[in-house]
């Protein structure tokens, strides 16, 4: 006899303690696993290979029967391409990319971008442009690849690949969809799955910056559109992304500076259009300016054919006569071929129509659940075949990218299964016939006693987490916490409103006729969630008026359009929907829902699949705050969710009745337009300059060698003599000289025998003469005779600057001399010249200035607005309404004096500079860097200071050191934000005594 449900349910699932693994800024290196016996979770070393599960929707099937191996499926292609990318990217290689391309992906790897891009973000780009530049123009790195180029070209026609043995008969990947008219040419497709909450718009921002860069920088190379389509789902997704035209105020290329300055003239000539999918739909002449759609069924109205040029023109507008585009698809699950007339074929067959009439060179997919729908050709839940990078929720989750859903594991009714898992299935079999409508459907009123008792537990826990914002103190959080119900069908959807709410439509008599009038009264569940004719705590979302809303149809009404702007704006401070509590909808809510403080889900609905479920609990997915922790890594944030079986690792559960620590309200801390007098602005500075022809004319170079910062060579960070000895079977614990086997000692003899220190600063003058000439604006008639001229002149006076800092500034240690060969230090001396060295001032030569950024010239403290969970501690004397610290007490004792001296009239103001984003560039090692001092502070007489803690100083805080000094005397040369200063000090105890005695 087959097990039963319950049966298979008697072993438990053991709950994670803490589900986060790793920092969101690295790929993966642990996942966890179950043992399908015990239950026990696991902690295991490497990356979870990308699968899926198989399901059957007509089947009823336990939780465990799901995960079973016979269901799971992997996801070969999405392997194989991790190893290649993951080794084309070792070390930031990536060969055969163009110059434009290596520095795009090293620009995204640094990790002191004001806002550092995620692992997964990285990664989904990084796939597209090796499979689109590396293997799409024929060429393999010299390494094996995993996929070989014979099998990219299979999988482009739609052919079978070498490794299809390995799929147990699925459905074999191909990087093709075909459309159904013969006549237009194949679609190449690419799709990236991406948890709720990873960053798709992100991913498109770096995609776009890769191709328009590329073809800006040679015009020539078709590989990289130019112009740029993106397809958007509903109205309110299309408005978000706009961010994405290079030209908007709020772009996502500057928000998360993906493109490095000197590149941003080339993103700029591209071309980038945003379309609702409607827009896609087949029209003709004669129905220009009436509906696409009939209103009822939402279905294509056939008016009549269009030449796929004339659709073509009329939808892309100036990027018709652009050439071959590329096409990104936000969404992306809506667009596939079905077997009926609905949004997915009236988007996918624009697409088609457009491929015929220009070209699209590329479409790329961007879905957290890129699988077929129900209406395909495929069965339900079936991946799309072209999924060449997965980061699904259970890596997002592990990676603190999401909110962990919280489900119900256990409770004490004794059913092996808890009731509220699987919700409406205990709200079905407690029906009795008269608690049914014809046809079977369960009557509203059934559905919300049998109910009750789970929505009041959840919105007792909704309480708790909203009796903290109550708390909250004027620094702090105050968007409440919002609490969704989704319902099976509209009658349900429209008394759960009613109960919870207390509003309802009533008629009432006026003047001796019947009037229908809105009534607001008390609700059934809690008072916070009633409306008033002056305040709506809770939203009911009527779907068919939303849905014309999101269409941008011409008969929208402008209570939909209302409804929509609520929708789209839950959780946001002074927009429509700032003050909603709880959301009503039918189904699931549309994309484009992106409210971060949804803390608790309830599904009153039937729930086929684990896509259906993972889509609905998706809308409540999305972190509130991405302050990191001491570990590097994000504190989990959670979302507690009833009625949805959905089956992911079942995380830790809340115990008892206490608040988790991130239920608590974060703190806020911004600036106050009250203290406007104590705003301190700064230059965004991005470099220096010199006068163009300093080097030719015989001005000369010079260094200030007292302001320069020395240089130690070390054994601790180069070891000199190593010993080493035979090792034998595994050893645990540390190395030590232990054992039997005789030493042997290895030095670096054998390099100190064959390098001269005369040699090595030969190089290093050479190095730095190099790095200035490069660096000069040399035209096209002065061209490399010019430049040779610039450097025979120069590397005299630089030979004598750099045998000057050796003799001077250089700790050896009792180290060889020939030390300072390695490259560590050879690099560590080019920077720190590089940084000090400045044209000799004449009569004739301007100064050193700053080069500003061109698209920002300067910052501000009124930029300031973030919350975090770190504790706070309010200031007066700052723009800024409180400081949020670490767990480091230097910090607190720093803000203590500044607060003591503005006090005491010797500062009038200051700021302490987090995510206030100044910061002061400097390279370290070859590499280029951005330095974050700890403060600023400005002073009586209206000098601004940039004040840095520093302890034990290590080489790279020399050089930002360095930095910041020639930062301060380009920005005081340039004369016009005033003077400035730096200051060192070696704890904040001697903060007050240094500021005191220089100011």
């Amino acid at each position: 006899m087959p097990e039963t449900a319950a049966s298979q349910q008697e072993i438990p699932i053991q709950p994670v303690e803490d589900p986060i693994l790793s920092s969101p800024y690295e790929e993966p290196g642990e996942h966890w696993l179950y043992d399908e016996e015990t239950g026990e979770p696991s902690k295991q070393t490497g990356r979870r290979p990308a699968f899926y599960f198989n399901e059957d929707p007509a089947t009823d099937t336990a939780q465990q029967d799901l995960f079973s191996e016979e269901n799971r499926r992997e996801l070969a292609l999405v392997n194989r391409l991790r190893k290649d990318v993951r080794r084309w990217r070792k070390d930031e290689k990536y060969e055969n990319a163009t110059p434009v391309t290596k520095k795009l992906l090293r620009h995204w790897s640094r990790d002191d971008l004001p806002r550092p891009l995620f692992f997964c973000q990285r990664e989904a780009a990084e796939t597209i442009i090796y499979l689109h530049e590396i293997l799409g123009s024929g060429k393999t790195p010299r390494w094996n690849t995993e996929l070989t180029l014979e099998d990219y070209e299979r999988l482009k026609n739609g052919d079978e690949p070498s490794f299809s043995e390995e799929l147990a008969g699925d459905l074999y990947p191909r990087l093709v969809d075909p459309p159904r008219d013969g006549d237009a040419p194949p679609l190449h497709r690419y799709a990236c799955k991406m948890a709720t909450g990873s960053g798709k718009t992100v991913i498109m921002a770096m995609l776009i910056a890769w191709a328009f860069c590329n073809r800006g920088r040679v015009p020539g190379d078709s590989r990289f559109p130019s112009a740029v389509l993106i397809c958007a789902p509903n109205l309110t997704v299309r408005e978000r992304l706009q961010v994405l035209r290079p030209d908007h105020p709020d772009s996502y290329y500057d928000e998360f500076e993906i493109v490095p300055s000197n590149l941003k003239p080339e993103l700029n000539k591209g071309k980038v259009e945003v379309l609702n999918w409607h827009k896609l739909s087949p029209d003709d002449e004669q129905s220009k300016g009436s509906k696409a759609f009939d209103g009822k069924t939402h279905r294509v109205v056939r008016k009549g054919d269009e030449s796929p040029e004339a659709f073509a023109r009329r939808r892309l507008g100036p990027l018709y006569d652009e050439g071959s585009i590329m096409v990104l698809n936000d969404e992306a699950h809506h667009a596939h071929r079905y077997s009926s007339e609905d949004e997915a074929t009236v988007w996918i067959s624009g697409l088609d129509r457009i491929n015929k009439a220009c070209g699209i060179d590329l479409c790329v997919d961007l879905s957290a659940t890129p699988f077929f729908l129900e209406g395909s050709e495929y069965s339900e839940g079936t991946p799309f075949p072209w999924i060449v990078s997965d980061f699904g929720l259970v890596d997002a989750i592990e990676s603190g990218i999401t909110k962990v859903p919280r489900l119900p594991t256990s409770d004490d009714s004794g059913r092996p299964d808890p009731k509220y898992f699987r919700l409406w299935d205990q709200v079905k079999d407690n029906l009795s016939s008269g608690d049914k409508l014809p046809g079977g459907a369960p009557k509203p009123e059934a559905v919300w006693r049998e109910s009750e008792d789970a929505l009041q537990t959840l919105a007792s826990q909704w309480k708790q987490r909203f009796e903290l914002f109550e708390e909250a103190s004027p620094g702090q959080d105050q968007v409440p916490p919002v609490m969704i119900v989704v319902c099976n069908n509209t009658d349900t959807a429209k008394l759960f409103y009613e109960r919870i709410s207390g509003e309802r439509r009533e008629e009432v008599e006026e003047d001796g006729e019947a009037v229908e009038k809105t009534v607001y009264g008390e609700g059934r569940l809690l008072s916070e969630f009633e409306n008033t004719a002056e305040h709506q705590n809770t939203v009911r979302i009527d779907s068919e008026a939303l849905e014309k809303a999101e269409s941008e149809e011409l008969s929208k009404s402008e209570a939909a359009e209302q409804l929509r702007q609520i929708v789209s704006t839950v959780g946001k401070p002074g927009k429509p929907g700032e003050n909603i509590r709880c959301v009503v909808s039918v189904e699931m809510l549309t994309e484009g829902w992106d409210a971060n403080n949804v803390t608790h889900i309830l599904g009153l609905r039937a729930f086929g699949t684990q896509l259906m479920c993972e889509q609905v609990a998706g809308r409540g997915l999305r972190r509130m705050d991405y302050s990191l922790n001491d570990e590097g890594q994000f504190d989990a944030e959670y979302v507690d969710i009833y009625g949805i079986p959905f089956s992911v690792i079942p995380f830790r559960g809340r115990q008892g009745d206490a608040p988790q620590p991130s239920d608590k309200p974060k703190n806020h801390v911004h600036a106050v337009e009250e203290r406007a007098d104590y705003e301190i602005q700064f230059p965004v500075v991005e470099g220096y300059a010199f006068s163009p022809d300093f080097s030719a004319q015989g001005n000369g170079i010079t260094v200030d060698f007292d302001d320069v910062e020395p240089l130690v060579v070390t054994p601790e960070e180069a070891p000199t003599t190593v010993f080493v000895q035979p090792q034998v079977g595994y050893k645990k614990g540390e190395q030590a000289r232990t054992g039997t086997f005789e030493f042997e000692v290895q030095d670096r003899s054998a390099f100190y025998d064959s390098t001269h220190l005369q040699t090595i600063k030969f190089e290093i003058a050479r190095q730095i003469t190099h790095s200035l000439t490069s660096s000069t604006d040399y035209s096209e008639e002065k061209g490399p005779k010019m430049r040779n001229r610039a450097r025979h002149h120069l590397f005299p006076t630089v030979f004598q600057i750099v045998d000057r800092f050796v003799r001077e500034k250089v700790s050896f240690r009792d180290c060889n001399p020939r030390e300072l060969g390695l490259e560590k230090y050879t690099k560590r001396v080019v920077d720190r010249l590089l940084e000090a060295i400045e044209p000799a001032e004449s009569d004739e030569e301007a100064p050193l200035l700053p080069v500003l950024n061109r698209y920002r010239e300067t910052g501000s403290t009124s930029q300031v607005n973030f919350k975090t969970t770190k504790s706070c501690h309010p200031v007066q004397y700052s723009h800024l309404n409180q400081y949020a610290f670490d767990t480091e007490t230097w910090e607190q004792s720093a803000a203590f004096f500044l607060e003591k001296l503005a006090d005491e009239g010797i500062l009038k103001c200051h700021a302490r500079n987090e995510r206030m984003e100044f910061t002061i560039p400097y390279e370290f090692e070859g590499t280029s860097h951005a330095y974050e001092p700890d403060f600023l502070a400005r002073t009586q007489e209206g000098t601004t200071l940039i004040i840095e803690i520093k302890g034990r100083e290590t080489e790279k805080d020399r050089q930002k050191h360095q930095a910041a000094k020639r930062w301060v005397k380009a920005v005081n040369n340039w004369g016009e934000m005033g003077e400035w200063d730096f200051e060192v000090c070696s704890d904040s105890q001697t903060l007050e005594q240094s500021i005191r005695l220089d100011y």
